[in-house]
């Protein structure tokens, strides 16, 4: 069951805006999920992995970024990043508040990066990350490398990417990879660019990512 959920508590600055859904058969764990730069919180892969997390037995958040909320369209502003983070930040504590157990932050691209550098800067704030299609660098430019902060990344990262999307090779995923000091694991989509070859129809991906998820954290 999923339902739309704002958390008003006055503290929480970025507000948390997205929906919540509720597992029939609760683990006492949560996931927090967001998306890219150019998209929101009912984009159809997040909706899938939502519904196959709930039905795992996951708390759900499916949240807008700050700078969503803010504006319907259009990418980040580059000095928006560490608003974005307080945002995740804020969703973490506000979900605190839902489950006693594990909690587990991820999203795809641009939420996902982000989510690697508020974990990186926070070792102790989630069990675990969950990153789709992660931007490693720009299309057709390989040398720009969003790396630096990975060395201090120390929290348990399950990366989830295509092998033809344009912001990352396989091999040079596999490569960045090892400049993470903690346990990281590669789930490799053949053939799929950085939509995952997700359309929104139905698709054995969410439960393949949900499998590799429920054992890497077993």
């Amino acid at each position: 069951m999923q339902g739309a959920a704002t958390f008003s508590d006055d503290s929480l600055a970025p507000a948390v805006r997205g929906f919540l859904h509720s597992p029939a058969n609760p683990n006492g764990d949560a996931l927090i999920l967001t998306h890219g730069a150019g998209s929101n919180c009912n984009a159809p892969l997040l909706v899938a992995l939502a519904d196959a997390f709930s039905a795992g037995g996951f708390a759900v958040l499916r949240c807008d970024l700050p700078f969503r909320q803010e504006r319907r369209t259009g990418p980040p502003f580059p000095g928006n990043a560490e608003r974005d983070r307080a945002g995740l930040r804020n969703a973490v504590v506000a979900m605190r508040k839902v489950v006693s157990g594990r909690l587990f932050l991820g999203g795809h691209s641009y939420g996902g990066r982000q989510s690697t550098m508020l974990s990186a800067a926070e070792s102790d704030l989630v069990t675990g990350v969950l990153l789709l299609s992660y931007p490693l660098h720009p299309p057709r430019k390989p040398e720009q490398l969003r790396t630096l902060h990975l060395p201090n990344l120390r929290t348990p990262s399950l990366f989830v990417h295509g092998t033809r999307d344009p912001f990352g090779s396989i091999e040079e995923m596999e490569s960045a990879l090892e400049l993470i000091p903690a346990r990281k694991e590669l789930l490799k989509v053949e053939g799929a660019g950085h939509d995952l070859g997700f359309k929104g129809k139905t698709h054995a991906l969410p439960d393949r990512v949900l499998a590799r998820f429920a054992a890497m954290f077993q």
